[in-house]
C-alpha cells in the first residue's frame, strides 16, 4: 500500500440514540438504557446505552429478550425528529472541516481531508477538533477512526469504543488486519464467513495469502473485493452526493390484525410518514414496496415502479393500498410500505419536479405538493405525532 498519510476518517456517534436520551434526561446517568419498541409490541432494541450492553443486551435484539437479561432495563420510546435535528448539528460541525461528508446514517459519516491541511491540520489534528467540537456542542460522545481507506476507518472507529480515536497508518495495516476474523470484512456476512471457515480461512491472513484469481474462481465478483479487502485495499471515495437507496416504515404489531380497513389505515400511517422524510431529506422515488408478515411468519413483497418520481404521501399510499389489495387476506403481525429508485431533488432539477408529468396532472400535483408542504411546516412546529392526514384518523379502534 502508499505510504502516504491517511486522510479518511469515519466518525461514529458512540451508542446515539440512547446517549441522546441520557442527554435529556440527565437523572438516567449510569442506568441501563435502552432505546426501542416495547416486548408486548414484539419490539426490537434501537440502540443500548453501555452500561445496558454489560448485561448482554444490544440493538437489533428483541425487547423480551434485553428484558430477560436485564429486568431493570430503562426502555423508552424512539424520538427521531430529535435525532434528526441532532444529526444535522453533527453533520454541520464535520463540513467545517471538509465538503468531503459522506452521511451513512444519522450518527455516523465518512470524511476525506485531502486538500484541507494548510486551513485545519492533518487528519489527526481535525479528527481531534471534530471530537471536541461535537462533545462541546452536542453534549455526545463520537470515536473516531483514522486511515488510508473507508474499509480500514470504519474498522479503525469501531476499536476502542466508547470514546475511541484510532489511526491506521499504511505500515500498520498488515499487523491490524492479521489476526482479525474474516467476517470483519466489509461484505462478509455469516453465510459467507461460515463457507471460509469451512475452507480452513479463519482469519484474514489465511484468506489473504491465498491466490486472488483462486479466492476471484470461489466467490466470483465478491472474491476478487473480499480479497482485496483483506490486503487493506479499497479504493471508494468519499462521496458527498451518496443518495440513499431506499426509506421505508414498517410496523410489528401487539397483536395479529384480521381487519383489512385498519390494516389500510395503518399503511396510510406508514406512507405519510415515508413521504414526510422523503422530503425532509429532499428525496423522491420511484419504486413502491409493500411487505405483509403474517401470522404464521410467512413474509411476502409486491412493487410498483412509478412512470415518475414522488414523495407525496397520498401518491405513495395509492400505490401501496393497490399493492394491498393484491396479497391474499389472513391476519397480519407486520405490515409496512419503502420507496426506492431515490433521486435528490434538491439540485438543479428541482424547478422541473412536475415538468414531466402529463398536462392533466400537473396541477393536481402541484396542489398536493403545497398541501404536504404546509402539512410539514405544521408537523415541524408541532412534532410528527400532533399533525396527521385525515385519512390515518378515520375510526381508530385500536
Amino acid at each position: 500500500m502508499s505510504q502516504a498519510p491517511p486522510t479518511i476518517l469515519h466518525v461514529d456517534m458512540d451508542a446515539f440514540y440512547a446517549s441522546m436520551e441520557l442527554r435529556e434526561r440527565p437523572e438516567l446517568a449510569g442506568l441501563p438504557v435502552c432505546v426501542g419498541g416495547s416486548a408486548e409490541g414484539r419490539g426490537v432494541i434501537s440502540a443500548a446505552s453501555y452500561a445496558a450492553r454489560v448485561f448482554g443486551v444490544h440493538s437489533a435484539m428483541p425487547t423480551a429478550r434485553a428484558l430477560a437479561l436485564c429486568p431493570k432495563l430503562v426502555l423508552l420510546p424512539p424520538n427521531f425528529d430529535l435525532y434528526t435535528k441532532v444529526s444535522r448539528e453533527i453533520m454541520g460541525i464535520f463540513r467545517r472541516y471538509t465538503p468531503l461528508v459522506e452521511p451513512l446514517s444519522l450518527d455516523e459519516a465518512f470524511l476525506d481531508t485531502k486538500g484541507t491541511e494548510r486551513l485545519f491540520g492533518d487528519a489527526i489534528a481535525v479528527g481531534r477538533a471534530i471530537k471536541s467540537d461535537v462533545l462541546r456542542e452536542t453534549g455526545l460522545v463520537a470515536s473516531v477512526g483514522i486511515a488510508p481507506s473507508k474499509f480500514l476507518a470504519k474498522l479503525a472507529s469501531d476499536m476502542d469504543k466508547p470514546d475511541g480515536f484510532r489511526v491506521i497508518a499504511a505500515h500498520e495495516v498488515r499487523a491490524i488486519l492479521d489476526p482479525l476474523p474474516v467476517s470483519k470484512l466489509f461484505g462478509v456476512g455469516e453465510r459467507t464467513a461460515k463457507r471460509l471457515e469451512s475452507m480452513g480461512l479463519v482469519t484474514i491472513s489465511q484468506l489473504a495469502s491465498l491466490p486472488r484469481d483462486e479466492v476471484q474462481h470461489r466467490f466470483g465478483a465478491a472474491g476478487a473485493w473480499i480479497h482485496d479487502l483483506a490486503h487493506g485495499i479499497d479504493e471508494r471515495r468519499v462521496t458527498p452526493s451518496r443518495i440513499e437507496k431506499s426509506h421505508g416504515r414498517e410496523r410489528t404489531f401487539a397483536q395479529d390484525i384480521d381487519d383489512r380497513d385498519e390494516l389500510r389505515r395503518r399503511l396510510a400511517e406508514s406512507s405519510e410518514e415515508v413521504a414526510f422524510e422523503l422530503r425532509d431529506r429532499g428525496l423522491r422515488g420511484r419504486t413502491v414496496t409493500l411487505k405483509a408478515r403474517y401470522a404464521d411468519f410467512r413474509t411476502i413483497t409486491r412493487s410498483r415502479t412509478l412512470d415518475h418520481p414522488t414523495n407525496l404521501g397520498p401518491r405513495i399510499f395509492s400505490v401501496a393500498r393497490e399493492l394491498f389489495e393484491r396479497i391474499p387476506p389472513g391476519p397480519l403481525r407486520l405490515i409496512g410500505v419503502s420507496v426506492s429508485a431515490l433521486d435528490d431533488v434538491r439540485g438543479p432539477a428541482q424547478g422541473q419536479l412536475f415538468d414531466a408529468l402529463p398536462a392533466a396532472e400537473a396541477p393536481a400535483e402541484n396542489r398536493l405538493a403545497r398541501a404536504q408542504a404546509g402539512l410539514d411546516r405544521l408537523r415541524k412546529k408541532y412534532g410528527g405525532p400532533q399533525v396527521r392526514s385525515g385519512s390515518t384518523l378515520r375510526d381508530r379502534s385500536s
